[in-house]
């Protein structure tokens, strides 16, 4: 499944884009808020890249992985996914990465609303979520313009760097009002 928006493109993962992935993985600030943590050695990377390969084929599927290219230079930026709930719950936890060097142009803003557009409108969800560490507020900023509402506080459920640290609760329902 491939997507698009104004000024990017997002393919499914493939192991071409195994070294992509590690690099992005790689950066400090990328990892500040990721839960996952830098990733010792390009094989813990493969196997990442690797299960997110298998979830394609799989009969029932539950995960989508895309890299993002931005279309004027065909260059990666990152990455983004939407993990589906069980169909009768109808919900869709998104999240996305992207290289530092691309913060701060509304390319996240983008790739979120493409994210709930495609939850809504391809996946028929009811509701798509995110969530956010609570001091990560450029990704706050991001989510609250996409249209998402803040819902809550979960304490202490992020393990980062052997720390426990809160994270917002966002979301948006399929009658909320939305721009894409």
């Amino acid at each position: 499944m491939e997507l698009e928006s104004k000024r990017l493109k997002m393919h499914e993962i493939t192991d071409s884009d195994i070294e992509l992935i590690h690099k992005l993985n790689s950066y400090p600030e990328v990892d500040e808020y990721n839960t996952v943590g830098i990733p010792t050695n390009r094989e813990v990377t493969e196997n990442v890249v690797h299960s997110m390969i298998e979830e394609q084929k799989a009969e029932c599927r539950k995960s989508y992985n895309w890299k993002i290219i931005r279309k004027d230079s065909d260059e990666f930026i990152g990455m983004a996914g939407i993990t589906l709930s069980a169909n009768r719950f109808k919900l869709g936890e998104i999240y996305y990465d992207l290289l530092p060097l691309h913060w701060g142009k509304g390319y996240a803003t983008e790739i979120v609303k493409t994210l709930i557009k495609i939850g809504f409108d391809e996946f028929h969800l009811h509701k798509v979520e995110a969530g956010v560490a609570t001091e990560n507020i450029r990704s706050i900023r991001v989510l609250e313009k996409s249209g998402m509402t803040r819902e809550g506080l979960r304490r202490k459920i992020l393990p980062i760097r052997g720390e426990w640290k809160d994270n917002y609760h966002y979301a948006i329902v399929e009658d909320d009002p939305r721009e894409y």
